[in-house]
């Protein structure tokens, strides 16, 4: 009776320390199956966004894609997944959160080594001790309107344009007038000869003069 007390005592010892273990990245052999490992994980996004078209996290709008589509697993209510029977070998988790961009990460599953595996982000190589996924940044889906500047209407077309004209309204009479006439009497005489206006028929009273 003393021996099957103690045995028992050891048996729910073990089982205590087992339970303690982070389960974030526990990995243990699938019942029924010689192969296959079940990877536990957990995924971390913030209540609420920093934008302010950003919305509150929902989990059931998060996806754990394994393989590229090969398998999906939604998480639970404390934001924990899993997948069941997964062979030894390299695989790539993704998580699909609309608001949030995720690092995809790379499992290497051990085979000689029963519950052990290595997980690294693919972004930055960094490894994780344990699997807990967060988002690198929160991506924006609505193009914010800048507030209204005087600069932008000054570097746009129109603004180019209306400038240009300035120009030739203030300065081409004064450009023209420090010219000598006989100079501006011959450019004008080559320009009618090649059916371009003169630079004094573009200026206002040109006409009335003539």
């Amino acid at each position: 009776m003393a021996s099957f007390t103690k045995s028992l005592f050891l048996f729910l010892f073990i089982q205590f320390c087992f339970s303690i273990l982070p389960s974030s990245f526990a990995q243990s052999p699938t019942p029924g199956s010689s192969d296959g490992y079940t990877i536990y994980g957990r995924v971390k996004i913030p209540s609420f966004g920093t934008k302010e078209f950003s919305l509150p996290a929902k989990v059931s709008n998060v996806k754990v894609i394994l393989n590229g589509g090969q398998r999906v697993s939604f998480l639970r209510p404390d934001g924990y997944f899993s997948f069941h029977n997964v062979p030894a070998g390299t695989h790539l988790i993704e998580v699909a959160a609309k608001g949030y961009f995720f690092s995809p990460v790379r499992v290497d599953v051990s085979a000689r080594n029963p519950g052990k595996i290595q997980a690294a982000l693919t972004e930055n190589r960094r490894g994780l001790s344990e699997f807990v996924l967060e988002p690198l940044k929160e991506e924006q889906y609505y193009e914010i309107r800048e507030p209204f500047s005087i600069m932008s209407i000054v570097k746009s077309p129109m603004g180019l344009m209306m400038g240009f004209m300035l120009i030739v309204v203030f300065l081409m009479p004064k450009l023209m007038e420090n010219m000598d006439p006989e100079e501006m009497k011959r450019a004008q005489e080559e320009m009618r000869n090649q059916g371009v206006p003169s630079l004094a028929s573009l200026l206002p009273g040109a006409a009335r003069s003539n």
